[in-house]
């Protein structure tokens, strides 16, 4: 009973017949002036100027500029001077102009404040982890603590914001092209590909598990099958790999599926999507058909199949201009079977020796180069002509050197940078220098949007180690029809029909043409190495599905998160989720994953090592 007394106590004096709001903190111009308006937020900052108090309030939506003058109303100035940051309030009264030089240019609402008449504590708040506006100088870790804190900031407002949108212009956009969102199951069968599954124990089934999907691959292949026709689903998918800056264990996907198509078909309804997000978010127009490249041509010419095209800044082999060079690093490489391959950064002469070595050297050895040879292009003080410059200058003749600069097409004031090793380690380092520099030396315009579909690539790779093929996309892509044949005599080099869309060096979606004859599916599991035996306890139920009638399909899936990330600005993945992980894969804010009762794990006969 005295703890009832106790709470009964705590609540008097606060006010439950809460101030209706009549405009939000963000909607108020000078054309409101004189309009009494009810607003509802938190204190987001609090000055007293001795005789007038002014308190910024905020919501979603934005601030206001409240005023609180004792000669209008004491009581009300009085109860102002006990407000503190983040306690939420309702206020009422009379909008007015701030007047001439006291306008807040910073903030929508700048023109205009208003004197309040009434004012309600709805709630009070203890002293913040860290200050709203201050969060950028804390660490993530604290701000994902303090998630609920964290949120209030107007950049993860607007983020949220933005993603909800995204989500409403596809969704409005599949539904007019005549698609049907529909649902796939959350608890499926463990099909073991690519990343581990996240499993869930049965309880009514001892000793099985479901899946969590990492994809809805195949059902929405199956519902092709079904006759669905169009399918899409903004769907939650979860992988068990180590998270990064741009990748999360569970993560959101805009889902798709099409029958009776080809490739035009699929990437044709889709670049139109994302230039609706494009002009529904950024109000930018994106030009169409966007460009399309091959992945052998992006890989030559980038280093990577999913390039920045913001600039221009293509890599070069240049084994065949310095295969007789006298450097035996260039031409030890070439007789191992190697190559030398580089780049030309315009203006990159500028780098001192010393800052080639550390910013650039060290940077590409990140990425497995054992070195970075380097030319400056400079002008030959005695004939005037553009030459190369550098402590390995020497062991090129003139003839060399000319070359050298014309396969670059080189100007004088450029760096070219150049890695002797495997074609696979000079692309894996020649890429990320590439889009270093283009930053560095400021190549490219920061709101640029650059898209390209990558196409024709290879259906298999091979896996040295497996000493066996993997599927480079996934197994149930198809190969182009004119190298169907080849599955029999080739297979390394067959081409299949998948596509990605790549926006300024990101990722934003990738696809593929099916199979749907089932016995080219069991061809190309048996050149996976996938035995009938596996395939059917890991595919069963689609192989079945595929005996009864499969349409030709395709279709696609955009990372959504990635897709927020880019049209925000932000590159880290966590900015564009209410409630991330960490790298660790834990959630702060509510401790998961966490220990849970033994009564729990009996139920689903499991024991840990920790009980043993």
């Amino acid at each position: 009973m005295t703890k009832l007394v106790e709470i009964v106590n705590s609540l008097k004096g606060l006010d439950f017949n809460m101030l209706k709001r009549t405009h939000s903190c963000g909607q108020l111009r000078l054309e409101d002036d004189g309009k009494k308006v009810t607003l509802n937020g938190w204190v987001h900052s609090y000055r007293d100027h001795g005789n007038l108090v002014f308190i910024d309030l905020r919501d979603r939506d934005g601030i206001t500029q409240l005023v609180f003058d004792p000669q209008s109303q004491p009581d009300v100035h009085k109860q102002s001077r006990g407000l503190r940051c983040e306690w939420v309030i309702a206020a009422s009264g009379a909008v007015r102009p701030r007047g001439e030089g006291l306008e807040n240019p910073k903030i929508d609402t700048g023109k205009i404040e208003i004197l309040i008449e009434k004012i309600e504590i709805l709630n009070t708040a203890e002293t913040p982890a860290f200050e709203i506006d201050g969060a950028d100088k804390v660490s993530e870790e604290l701000r994902l603590k303090h998630r609920y804190l964290d949120m209030r900031r107007p950049e993860m407002q607007n983020r949220l914001k933005i993603r909800h949108k995204v989500t409403k212009i596809v969704r409005d956009f599949f539904d007019s092209a005549d698609f049907w969102e529909i649902e796939t199951p959350f608890l499926g069968k463990s099909t073991p590909e690519g990343a581990r599954d996240f499993l869930v124990p049965s309880r009514l089934c001892v000793g099985e598990f479901y899946a969590l999907p990492q994809s809805p691959q195949l059902f929405k292949q199956v519902l092709m099958v079904g006759g669905v026709d169009k399918y899409f689903q903004i769907v939650r998918c979860f992988r068990d790999e180590d998270p990064r800056a741009d990748r999360q264990a569970e993560f959101t996907q805009i889902d798709v599926e099409m029958s009776f198509v080809d490739m035009d078909d699929v990437i044709d309804v889709h670049q139109r999507m994302v230039a609706a997000v494009w002009e529904g978010i950024l109000g930018k127009k994106v030009s169409l058909p966007m460009r399309r490249m091959s992945y052998k041509e992006a890989v030559d010419d980038y280093g990577v199949d999913r390039p920045d095209l913001r600039f221009d800044m293509k890599l070069k082999n240049i084994s065949d201009l310095v295969g007789d060079c006298q450097f035996k690093v260039f031409t030890g490489t070439i007789e191992k079977g190697g190559i030398v391959k580089g780049l030309c950064a315009p203006g990159g002469a500028k780098y001192s020796r010393g800052d080639i070595e550390k910013a650039l050297t060290n940077f590409a050895a990140d990425y497995d180069a054992k070195g970075l040879a380097w030319f400056k292009v400079a002008k030959n003080e005695e004939s005037g002509q553009v030459t190369l410059a550098s402590s390995i200058a020497k062991f090129f003749s003139d003839e060399q050197k000319q070359q050298i600069i014309e396969r670059f097409s080189a100007n004088e004031g450029d760096l070219i940078l150049m890695v002797a090793d495997t074609e696979a380690v000079a692309n894996k380092a020649l890429a990320p220098l590439r889009v270093k520099l283009g930053k560095d030396l400021e190549l490219y315009d920061e709101d640029a949007h650059e898209f390209v579909w990558i196409v024709d690539f290879p259906l298999f790779e091979w896996d040295e180690k497996a000493q066996r093929y993997d599927s480079l996309h996934h197994p149930f892509t198809a190969p182009v029809p004119e190298d169907v044949e080849k599955l029999e005599t080739d297979p390394g080099n067959i081409c299949s029909q998948a596509y990605d869309i790549v926006v300024n060096g990101s990722e934003i979606g990738g696809g593929s043409i099916r199979i749907h004859q089932p016995q080219m599916q069991a061809k190309v599991f048996d050149l996976l190495n996938i035995s009938k035996q596996q395939a059917q306890d890991r595919f069963g139920f689609f192989l079945k599905a595929l005996n009864y009638g499969a349409p030709p399909h395709g279709g696609i899936a955009f990372g959504l998160d990635r897709l927020v990330m880019i049209l925000t600005g932000t590159d880290n993945i966590r900015d564009v989720i209410a409630f991330p992980k960490t790298q660790k894969g834990q959630c702060l804010l509510t401790d998961a994953p966490s220990p849970v009762e033994q009564a729990q794990l009996d139920e689903l006969n499991l024991r840990t090592q920790t009980h043993h």
